[in-house]
Order: C-alpha cells, then structure tokens, then sequence
C-alpha cells in the first residue's frame, strides 16, 4: 500500500508552521470546525494530484496575508526488486506556490517539466461533503470524475484528453470568429476535425472500459452500504455510442456554425444511474443518494488499487455527520478492516472516531486539531 508518514504545512491555508507524523494505517483527526481538519486532508490530496480537491485557484489556498506555501510530504511507495521482495521507497514530495511565479513540484529534488507528469504516482481517493454533486449536478461533474480516475490509471489518457481539450477550445474560438466575421473558413475547420477525430475515439474507448468495470463495482458497493437488494444500474452515454466520430462531427457542423460551439464529442459524455429501473436523481432518497456516492468512490479506489497493485490512500472528509449509524458501520468495516490502505478520517468528535475503531478491533492513531 501507499503509506503517508509523515506531512509538512508552511502558510497552507490555515496553517502557518505544522507537521504531522502518521504512525498507523487507520488515522483519525478530530478537531471543531474550523481548526483546519479538512485542510489537511486536501494538503494530501495537493500532493498527490499538484493542486487542491477544492479549488482551482491557489492564491486562495494560501494563508491570509502571505504570498504563497509549501507542502513537503513523505510517503513509502511499495516496489518490487529482482528478487521478488517487497520493499519500501520513501520518497519525498515538495510543492511549492510563490504567488505570482509559477508553482513548482519536485520528487526527490528533482523539478517535473510538466505537472501532469505527476499524476497517477501518488493515487489518492477523496471523498467530501459537497461530492453529491457527483450525482445530483450536470455531466460536467461525472466527466471530470472519469477523467480523474483514468488520468491516475493511463498517463497516455491525460496527455490524448490535454491536447484534445486544446484543440477543441481552438474549434469553438474559430466558430465564434467565423461568426463575428460572417465568413466561414471551412478548410480550416476540417483541419481542426481531423486532429480531434482519433484523440476523441481513443479517448471514447478509455472511457467505455473503465464504465464496463466500474458498474459491476459500484452495484456491489452500493448494496454493501445500503445493506438491501435495491436495483442499481449504471450506463454511459456517448454520441460515439451511435456513430463514427468524424461523421458526427461533419453531421453536426450547421448547427455548430449556428450555435458556436462543438455540440458533438466526448467533451459531452455522461453517466446515467437508474433506480429499480426508474431515473436515479428523480427518484433517490438522499440516504440512497449518499450511499451512490460511497459506492463509485470505493469503485474508484478498487480500480486504482487493481491498476496500481498496491492500494491508494483514502481520504474520508466528515462522512459521520452524511451516513446513518448502518451505513457508517458497513462503509467503515470495508475501509479499515476488508481494505489494505491508508484511511485519513475526519470528525468534530474525538470519542465517536474512538468508539468506531475500537468496534472494529483495528490499530489507529488519533489526531487531534
């Protein structure tokens, strides 16, 4: 397994100077709201994905009144030598935010040219209160979750998703010129098409193996939390489901011209969930939504641990005020006790995370805030 030992915090957030070491592989942090529990979850997720779970912008993740941070993290990292004995590697993970310069990540002291080269070392699973929106919002949401999870697994999927996302920011400012001019250059628009064209069927076909594992995964999840034998199905949808990519797009290119805009591609992909055959998001009770939820998480660290061959950390942001008594139990039994990972737990209350290891008979260490 991935295991953090231990987690520097220079000006992140609301840390000014701290540390902490992490002894066990089950780690409870306590704290009110407000000392920074959930802060120090994403600093783990910073370093394992080069920028926080929750925003986009760093200045914002930098303490009030300082121009930038630094977060230092020792993970181990199993591998396996020549003679087939597993060993441990601790590596040491540097990021560094300087305000208005470029941010900067090292591995061992040595500077990536490019942060993308990162992902997928270090994988990591977050689950936060504000993932609902995983089900309840637009495509956008479950998009971004594929492509996080298959970045981590394929890094030849996050260069072709990259460089297709630049093309197609290219294909919508010349549609949006093509407009303002009011002439169109069509040759231009075909060269741009047939860039697109195999980066869209590659990534198409990433995306359709990785739903074809993932659904048996989240209906055996879901029925583990939700503890009943409720139907859950899981589809993806995707234009490339009915045609050839370059056909659609030559298909959808007066309405593209009109509209200004790519109305046809993977950039439009999404996942439906049904409910006992009835539209989920419709339907769901918000325990049923919540339980949804765990289950593509855990389906996620699933896949990572299966790709990787070790398993990823876990961070588990205040999931004790969003689950029942029942579905705690049964998400915390697989996690801490079926799971071989590192778990990072959170909780405004020290004796309920106390009380919930000691049911389960594992080792932990609590962390107080």
């Amino acid at each position: 397994m991935l295991f953090l030992n231990k987690i520097s915090l220079t000006q992140f957030k609301n840390y000014s100077l701290t540390s902490f070491n992490f002894t066990e592989r089950v780690i409870g942090i306590c704290g009110l709201n407000g000392k920074g529990k959930t802060n120090l979850l994403d600093a783990v997720y910073y370093c394992c994905f080069t920028k926080s779970y929750f925003s986009k912008i760093d200045s914002l993740n930098t303490q009030f009144g300082k121009d930038g941070f630094r977060i230092e993290a020792s993970p181990s990292n199993p591998y396996v030598e020549a003679k087939k004995n597993i060993q441990k590697k601790t590596d040491e993970i540097v990021c560094i935010y300087r305000g208005t310069a470029k941010k900067e990540i090292l591995i061992n002291g040595v500077s990536y040219s490019r942060l993308s080269e990162h992902i997928g070392k270090f994988p990591a699973v977050m689950i936060a209160p504000d993932d609902i929106s995983l089900i309840t919002d637009g495509s956008e949401e479950r998009r971004r979750y594929m492509d996080m999870v298959l970045s981590q697994m394929d890094t030849e999927y996050l260069q072709q998703l990259i460089i297709y996302n630049k093309i197609l920011l290219q294909r919508n400012s010349l549609l949006k010129r093509f407009a303002e001019q009011g002439k169109n250059d069509l040759q231009l628009l075909e060269v741009l098409d047939e860039q697109l064209t195999p980066l869209g069927n590659f990534i198409y076909e990433k995306r359709k193996i990785f739903t074809e594992l993932l659904i048996p995964l989240v209906e055996k999840f879901y029925h583990l939390i939700a503890n009943n034998k409720e139907t859950i199905t899981l589809q993806y949808n995707s234009s490339l489901n009915l045609s050839n990519f370059q056909e659609l797009l030559l298909a959808s290119r007066e309405k593209d011209l009109m509209l200004q805009r790519s109305n046809i591609g993977i950039h439009k992909d999404d996942i439906s969930f049904q409910l006992n055959e009835q539209l989920f998001k419709t339907t769901a009770s918000q325990g049923q939504r919540k339980s949804l939820l765990f289950a593509l998480k855990l389906a996620e660290f699933e896949l990572l641990k299966h790709n990787k061959g070790f398993a990823p950390i876990l961070l588990l942001d205040d999931v004790f005020e969003k689950l029942d008594d029942q579905r705690i139990q049964q998400l915390l039994h697989w996690v801490c006790n079926e799971n071989d990972g590192q778990v990072l737990i959170t909780d405004t209350h020290k004796e309920r995370l106390q009380e919930a290891f000691v049911k389960l008979n594992t080792a932990y260490q609590i962390i107080e805030l």
